[in-house]
């Protein structure tokens, strides 16, 4: 999938994958994390979310790795901060009290660019990458997050009644990708409302990854 994808998205303002409010399985699980206020947390593929606003709200500092800088600077905007931005390798880092996002390419995200996290919360990057990429992605975030526990949300759907993204992640696909490193517990599967446009049954899946 083409970076050309997702600013065109933006550009267009079709996020229709954009929460308005604070994702509620987030709400429900974080506390299952191993973690204490005041730690770190990585949100890959970030976009502008509400959770980020959540997060800081509950005390954590966050970082996040983002493609469009057209929906960073909306994240500002709505946090009402004001960004300090510096140069970073090929990357935009946009720096606010608590919270450091890298505007770029995460596949040239490195652990010393991003510095130590604690715990990563995955709501949007996974479910955002076709299937070859799935694989190199999430190699690639346990190597510059050291494995750090995880809180990933899903979704589970008849993938030939819709394209995607968000593409339809199973459990298997979920072990397949996290066993080697992560012991792997389904906290919630439960029935997304409406379903996708309103016709598409789907669930929603939140699990917990604790490194071994």
């Amino acid at each position: 999938m083409e970076a050309d994808f997702w600013h065109d998205k933006w550009t267009k303002n079709e996020i229709g994958f954009h929460q308005t409010k604070p994702n509620t399985l987030l709400e429900c699980y974080f506390d299952k994390l191993p973690l204490t206020k005041g730690q770190r947390v990585f949100l890959p593929l970030c976009g502008k979310t509400l959770d980020i606003g959540w997060l800081l709200s509950q005390g954590f500092r966050v970082a996040g790795a983002e493609l469009s800088e057209a929906a960073i600077k909306q994240l500002f905007d709505e946090l009402d901060m004001k960004p300090d931005i510096y140069d970073v390798g090929p990357f935009q880092h946009y720096h606010a009290k608590g919270i450091d996002i890298f505007v770029g390419d995460i596949f040239e995200l490195t652990a010393d660019m991003l510095g130590h996290v604690d715990g990563v919360y995955d709501r949007a990057a996974l479910v955002a990458l076709p299937a070859d990429m799935r694989g190199p992605y999430t190699q690639h975030l346990a190597r510059i997050t050291g494995t750090a526990p995880q809180l990933l949300l899903c979704f589970e759907y008849d993938q030939t009644q819709m394209s995607g993204p968000p593409f339809s992640i199973d459990g298997q696909e979920v072990m397949r990708h996290y066993q080697e490193s992560y012991d792997i517990t389904l906290l919630e599967r439960s029935e997304l409302k409406g379903g996708f446009k309103g016709r598409i049954p789907a669930e929603e899946t939140a699990w917990l990854l604790e490194r071994r």
